[in-house]
């Protein structure tokens, strides 16, 4: 039998938006478009932003016939970094490279607390898909 894992990409202003609470163990059902590997990049590193299937989306930021991915939450990992000014443009904030702090959590409501200058930016899951 294969067994299919998925990391997911949720970002913290889509849960807090209007995001549904989950926790490990957890049944969900997603809609999941193409992560932003080169947002995510420096913020979690190169191995893990490779390892990103795809970011949860359920704001229509995606084409109406997009499936739907289902799958129980095995792991919960909040994801906080540093901020500061774009080189070209400083009234523009980017993740600091190399500054991300990755946590493992039972839960994510979208509220996880910053971590002083490290900012809560999302969370990486991984499911267990059906």
């Amino acid at each position: 039998t294969l067994v299919m894992r998925l990391t997911v990409w949720v970002n913290s202003w889509q849960m807090q938006c209007c995001g549904t609470p989950f926790k490990i163990g957890s049944q969900v059902s997603w809609t999941l478009g193409p992560a932003d590997r080169e947002w995510l990049e420096p913020v979690v590193g190169p191995g893990v932003s490779v390892s990103v299937d795809g970011a949860e989306d359920h704001h229509g930021l995606l084409p109406d016939d997009t499936p739907v991915s289902s799958g129980k939450v095995t792991r919960i990992t909040a994801v906080h970094c540093r901020f500061a000014p774009a080189d070209d443009d400083r009234r523009v904030f980017v993740p600091e490279p190399g500054s991300g702090i990755l946590t493992s959590v039972d839960a994510a409501d979208g509220w996880t607390p910053d971590r002083g200058e490290h900012q809560f930016t999302g969370y990486l899951v991984q499911l267990l898909a059906d």
